[in-house]
C-alpha cells in the first residue's frame, strides 16, 4: 500500500507559519547586532548600563541567603532591591550565567521579549480564530511593532528595550500568550488549563504595567459563560506570583514618585499616540478590526487592550505616567493591520489555483509587504544596539574609566558622591559611575538606578545639585540649590559620604580651594577628594521633634510629588524636604513618630531650633554595615541615635526602641542596651506571599499529575486539537 500525505496544504501552511515567525525573529536578532550580543563585554547604554548591577547582586548576595528580594547598600544609602522591580528577567540572567559569561547572559535575556513577539502574536491570532495564513500576518505585524523608532522609553520596542525597559517587552510577550491561552480555553470548552495562569504569573513577574492593562482588559471574562474557568486561572496566576506581588502591594507606599510630566496632545511632535510612522497603518488597522469582528474572530479583549490606553491617555496625571500605556495602542494598530493584510491575502489565495506553491507565494508576499517598509526605515536601532552591546570595554575612553574604578578599588571603604554630567555618556552611559559597587567592593554609589525604590532618592538628587556643575535634576518640583560645595558638605556629612569624585573643571578647582576637601587621588579626568570624617550612626545633640502637619499646603503639594502609602507619609515627606533645605538645623532631627514626650512641630518647622539639647558624652563604636544587618556599640543608652540608612518597614531593631522614620529618609533608634542591632527581616507579606506561591505550585503539580493519569489510562480523554476554521483555511 502506498502512503500519501494527509492535509498537505494544511501542513504547508503550518510550516510556512513557523518559517515566517522564525524569519521575523531572526531579523530582529540581526538588528540587535549578534556579534556584539555574543561578546562577553559588559552592556552599556542608557539605564541598561546600570541595570547590570541588579542580577549580579541577586546572584552574589540574595540567592545565597535564600532571598529573591532583599536589601542592598550599593545605592541611595540603601534601598530594597527587587521589591519594586521585576525579578523574572533577573533570575533568568542568573540562570544563564551558570553556563554563559555574565555579559552574554545579560544581553540575550534583554532581547528575549522582542524575539517572542512574533510567535506570541501568531498564537494570539490563532486562538482568536484566525486561519494560519491570517495569523501568520498578525505574527509578522507583531514583530514589526518592535521596530518602531518614534519613541524610546515607553516600552515594548527595540529602542525602549535598549534604554533599559527590557522587562516591559518580556511582559508584553507573556501577555500575548496569556490572552491566547484564555481564548483557547474559552473556545475549546476546557474546564481548566494552567497555561493562561502560568503566562499571567510570568507577566506579573516581568512588569506590573502590562499586567494591569492586559489583566484589567481580561476581566471582561467575568461576563462570559467561562467566567468560573477565568477566575480559577486568575487565582492560580496570582498565587504563582504572590511571593513577589504581595510584598509589592504591601510596601508600595514606601516608593518614590518621580513626578514625570504627563504627555499632552496627540500629534507627532508631542510624543503622543499618533506618530507619523503609525499613519499608514491606521486605515489598515480599522479595516482589520472591522473585518475580524465580521468574521467573528474573538478579538474583543485585544481591542479593549488597544483602546483603553488611547481613551485613558489624556486623563492620566499621577504616579502612572501616561506614556507607559501607549505601547499597547501602538501594538494593537500593528496587530489589526496585520489581520487586514492576512485576510486580504487569504481572499487572494482562494481565487488562485489551490497549490502549495501559491500559498507560499501569497504568504511571503504579504509578509514582505508588512516587514520591509519599517525595516528599510530603521535609522537608530541598529546603531544603538551596537553601542549598548559592544559594552563599556569597547568605548575609546574605557582605559580612563577602568583606571578610575581601579583607583577607587584601592581606597578604604566608604560611600561615594560623584559629580553628575551628561558628558560621561562617552564611557557608555551618563550613569557609568553608578557601577562603583559593581567593579569595587565596599564603595557604594550615592546615585543609582531603580529611582522609585528608595525614599532617599529625592534627597540624593537635591544633594547632587549642590555637588555638580551641570546636574540632571530629574525630579520636577524639588527645591534644588545651585552648585554650592559648602551646602553640599553639610549634606555629605549627614549622609555619611566619605569620597567626592569631581569631573568638571569648575568642581575640581573649587574643591581644591576648599579647606575641608582633601585631594587624595587623580584618575584623569576625575579627581577624588576625601571629606571630613563622619559616622554612620550619630548620637542626638537635641531631642528629636515629631512632625505634625497642619492643613496648609506644603512643599509636597506644590511639587505634586506624592508618596502613596497614606496621607501621613505624604505629609512627612513635605516636612522632610523643608528640614533638608534648612542646613542650619540638620542636627535637630525630625521624625515621623516617636515617644509622647518628644516635642511636636508643624509646617515651617517653627520651634525646631528650640528643641531641648541633650547633654550626653556618649560615643558610638564598632559600627558594622552588612547586606541585611546594621550593628553598633554605644555608651549613650536611652539617647536617640540616627542611623544613616534608608528607612523601610522590614528593618527591625533589638537592643533599642524604634526604628522611627527620620528626615530625610533615615532611622532613629533609642538604645535600651549598649549593643544595638538592626536586621532586615522578612515580614508577614513575604510569608503570606510565599505560602500562596507554594500552595499554587502544589495545586498546579497535583493538576498535572491527575491529568497525566487521565490521559495514560484513557487515550480518548486527550484534549482535542484546536479545530481549523474550514471555511477560510487552505483547502484540505
Amino acid at each position: 500500500m502506498q502512503l500519501t500525505p494527509v492535509n498537505r496544504p494544511h501542513h504547508i501552511g503550518l510550516y510556512m507559519a513557523i518559517a515566517v515567525m522564525a524569519s521575523v525573529s531572526t531579523v530582529i536578532f540581526f538588528v540587535m547586532q549578534p556579534a556584539e550580543l555574543l561578546s562577553s563585554t559588559t552592556p552599556s547604554g542608557g539605564d541598561m548600563g546600570a541595570h547590570v548591577l541588579v542580577p549580579a547582586y541577586l546572584r552574589d548576595n540574595l540567592l545565597p541567603s535564600l532571598r529573591i528580594s532583599g536589601w542592598s547598600n550599593d545605592w541611595f544609602a540603601g534601598f530594597p532591591i527587587l521589591y519594586f522591580y521585576f525579578p523574572l528577567p533577573a533570575l533568568t540572567i542568573v540562570f544563564f550565567d551558570v553556563v554563559l559569561p555574565y555579559g552574554v547572559a545579560f544581553k540575550l535575556v534583554t532581547i528575549m521579549g522582542l524575539l517572542a513577539m512574533p510567535a506570541g502574536s501568531y498564537y494570539l491570532a490563532r486562538q482568536a480564530g484566525a486561519p494560519r495564513l491570517v495569523a501568520t500576518m498578525a505574527g509578522v505585524a507583531g514583530g514589526t511593532f518592535v521596530l518602531m523608532e518614534s519613541y524610546a522609553i515607553y516600552g515594548g520596542n527595540i529602542k525602549s528595550t535598549l534604554a533599559g525597559e527590557y522587562s516591559f517587552s518580556w511582559a508584553m510577550a507573556f501577555g500575548l500568550f496569556y490572552l491566547g491561552a484564555l481564548l483557547r480555553d474559552s473556545r475549546s470548552g476546557r474546564k481548566f488549563s494552567p497555561l493562561a495562569a502560568i503566562m499571567l504569573a510570568g507577566m506579573a513577574l516581568s512588569h506590573i504595567i502590562p499586567t494591569a492593562i492586559v489583566g484589567g482588559a481580561s476581566l471582561i471574562y467575568l461576563l462570559h459563560r467561562s467566567r468560573r474557568r477565568a477566575v480559577t486561572t486568575w487565582a492560580l496566576g496570582f498565587a504563582l506570583a504572590a511571593f513577589w506581588v504581595v510584598p509589592l502591594v504591601a510596601t508600595i507606599g514606601f516608593t518614590t514618585d518621580m513626578n514625570f510630566s504627563p504627555l499632552r496632545g496627540f500629534g507627532a511632535q508631542t510624543g503622543g499616540p499618533l506618530p507619523t510612522e503609525l499613519w499608514p497603518l491606521l486605515p489598515l488597522a480599522a479595516i482589520g478590526l472591522v473585518w475580524s469582528l465580521w468574521k467573528r474572530y474573538s478579538v474583543t479583549v485585544l481591542a479593549i487592550v488597544m483602546l483603553i490606553p488611547l481613551v485613558a491617555y489624556p486623563f492620566l496625571d499621577g504616579k502612572l505616567w501616561n506614556g507607559r500605556l501607549l505601547p499597547y495602542w501602538f501594538y494593537g494598530v500593528f496587530f489589526f493591520a496585520g489581520l487586514a493584510v492576512g485576510l486580504a491575502a487569504l481572499s487572494l489565495y482562494r481565487r488562485l489555483p489551490a497549490r502549495p506553491s501559491m500559498l507560499v507565494a501569497v504568504g511571503l508576499a504579504a509578509a514582505a509587504l508588512l516587514i520591509f517598509p519599517p525595516l528599510s526605515g530603521l535609522e537608530q536601532s541598529s546603531g544603538w544596539a551596537r553601542w549598548n552591546y559592544s559594552g563599556y570595554e569597547s568605548k575609546d575612553p574605557f582605559p580612563e574609566y577602568q583606571n578610575l574604578m581601579a583607583t577607587v578599588d584601592n581606597l578604604e571603604p566608604g560611600r561615594i558622591m560623584w559629580e553628575a554630567n551628561n558628558d560621561m555618556d562617552r564611557y557608555g552611559t551618563p550613569m557609568a559611575l553608578m557601577l562603583f559597587p559593581y567593579w569595587s567592593d565596599g564603595h557604594p554609589s550615592m546615585e543609582g538606578l531603580l529611582f522609585e525604590s528608595s525614599l532617599t532618592t529625592p534627597f540624593h538628587f537635591m544633594n547632587a545639585a549642590e555637588m555638580s556643575d551641570r546636574p540632571s535634576n530629574p525630579i520636577p518640583g524639588l527645591p534644588y540649590s545651585g552648585f554650592d560645595l559648602d551646602r553640599g558638605l553639610a549634606h555629605m556629612q549627614l549622609f555619611n559620604v566619605r569620597y567626592y569624585v569631581a569631573f568638571t573643571e569648575r568642581a575640581t578647582s573649587e574643591a581644591r580651594l576648599h579647606p575641608q576637601y582633601t585631594e587624595i587621588a587623580q584618575a584623569s579626568p576625575w579627581t577624588i577628594f576625601e571629606l571630613p570624617p563622619s559616622s554612620l550612626v550619630d548620637v542626638a545633640a537635641f531631642t528629636p521633634a515629631v512632625y505634625e502637619p497642619t492643613d496648609e499646603v506644603g512643599v509636597l503639594e506644590r511639587a505634586s510629588l506624592v508618596f502613596r502609602e497614606d496621607e501621613e507619609l505624604e505629609d512627612f515627606f513635605s516636612g522632610a524636604v523643608d528640614w533638608h533645605n534648612q542646613i542650619e538645623t540638620l542636627d535637630h532631627w525630625l521624625v515621623q513618630s516617636g515617644p509622647s514626650d518628644w516635642p511636636r512641630v508643624q509646617e515651617g518647622l517653627g520651634g525646631l531650633a528650640g528643641t531641648a539639647p541633650i547633654n550626653s558624652n556618649g560615643t558610638v563604636s564598632n559600627v558594622v554595615l552588612e547586606d541585611h544587618r546594621i550593628s553598633f556599640e554605644t555608651t549613650a543608652v536611652g539617647v536617640p541615635h540616627l542611623v544613616k540608612v534608608s528607612f523601610f518597614p522590614n528593618w527591625k531593631v533589638s537592643g533599642a526602641d524604634g526604628p522611627y522614620r527620620a528626615a530625610p529618609a533615615f532611622m532613629v533608634v533609642i538604645p535600651t542596651e549598649t549593643s544595638v542591632e538592626l536586621t532586615f527581616k522578612r515580614r508577614w507579606y513575604e510569608g503570606t506571599g510565599l505560602i500562596l506561591t507554594l500552595a499554587g505550585a502544589a495545586g498546579l503539580a497535583y493538576w498535572l499529575v491527575r491529568e497525566r493519569r487521565k490521559v495514560t489510562g484513557n487515550p480518548a480523554a486527550r484534549p482535542e486539537k484546536f479545530p481549523e476554521n474550514l471555511d477560510e483555511t487552505e483547502p484540505v
